[in-house]
């Protein structure tokens, strides 16, 4: 399965020309891409996630009644259901498996609110075990006009839950009741810059160390992580790109923990930062070869990069010690990719 990608899009009920989940084929040397076609017909799988231990897959779908997807990988073309929920939502953007594979957490933007579904030993989804749902509003009038959560990120090691909500400019901690599958808010939101509209948080594989892109004023923020409680400290904050009029997505540190890469939608760029020494440096701006890079995923020495509105996922070697993903990129067409998800070894 290490050879395979699988990307999520968007379908009509979205805008999108997508029908659903598609797997392609990976080669590690080139990073040449071939698809193998629509595995899982799902509307809007925007987002997906895998199980930490399993072989399953889960999927959004990003629409007005928001549901929550589990599929068991039987084969690299054989996807197969295990369970559909609804997230109580509207439009879930983001998922993510909890630290001991029994919870699904996702976000529904639009609702502002955060779901919970218990998971079965085999990865199916049960029933939902929580909605909670954030209140307050930021300084932007037509993005920030209520609650939009974006993104969970729990701590790998276990402890408080991130929750990124981009309409409150907040970051709020939740510990995940093992037992009862609820959230139990942890202290105080951690409010950001006002305006900022922060979308998703990449975590630096010390666990000591995080970084949170804004959606609205196109920054990147570092802090240190105090601990399982999750508390923010920042360090430092700059702009995500040298240009205007960017509205930034996707962000991730290298495996090595070397750089950091922001996706600048508008733009249609992707930067790199230094993470050396400790100190967040901006390197090198390269275009995505599309339009509206709303994701990307890098894997082993390449960074491939979903082009939403270009309907292409392009595929950018690494350079190893710069960083800097090297042009042109390999190019594979696909309808209104919005998610690349790497396929690992299980």
């Amino acid at each position: 399965m290490t050879g395979l990608l699988y990307i999520g899009c968007y379908t009509a009920e979205m805008g999108g020309e997508g029908t659903g989940i598609t797997a392609v084929r990976r080669d590690p040397a080139t990073g040449r891409l071939d698809s193998l076609g629509v595995v899982a017909r799902t509307q809007s799988p925007s987002f997906l996630a895998w199980h930490p231990t399993l072989p399953v897959l889960y999927s959004t779908s990003e629409v007005e009644e928001g549901e929550v997807h589990a599929w068991a990988v039987d084969g690299e073309t054989d996807l197969r259901s295990l369970g559909t929920g609804a997230t109580g939502g509207a439009h879930p953007c983001h998922l993510v498996v909890a630290p001991g594979g029994r919870y699904l957490v996702s976000t529904n933007y639009t609702s502002g609110s955060v779901a919970v579904h218990r998971l079965g030993d085999d990865g199916a989804l049960g029933e939902r075990t929580d909605l909670l749902v954030h209140d307050g509003k930021g300084p932007n009038p037509e993005r920030q006009e209520r609650a939009h959560a974006h993104m969970a990120s729990p701590n790998p090691g276990g402890g408080a839950i991130l929750v990124i909500d981009l309409g409150t400019d907040a970051v709020y901690r939740y510990e995940l009741e093992a037992a009862t599958g609820r959230l139990v808010p942890i202290g105080p939101r951690i409010h950001v810059h006002a305006g900022m509209g922060p979308r998703h948080i990449a975590r630096h594989p010390d666990g000591k160390r995080a970084y949170l892109v804004g959606e609205l004023d196109a920054t990147v923020t570092a802090y240190d992580i105090d601990g399982a409680a999750g508390v923010l400290h920042e360090r430092g904050r700059m702009a995500t790109t040298r240009l205007t009029g960017a509205q930034p997505s996707e962000i991730a540190v290298r495996p090595d923990g070397r750089f950091l890469y922001v996706a600048n939608r508008g733009i249609d760029t992707v930067s790199v930062f230094s993470l050396a020494d400790d100190a967040l440096a901006y390197l090198a701006e390269v275009p995505t070869g599309g339009h509206w890079p709303r994701h990307f995923a890098v894997v082993g020495e390449h960074l491939y990069v979903a082009n939403e509105r270009s309907h292409a996922v392009v595929g950018f070697h690494l350079d190893r010690d710069s960083g800097v993903p090297q042009e042109p990129g390999r190019v594979l067409d696909l309808p209104s990719p919005t998610c690349v998800l790497p396929a690992k070894s299980l």
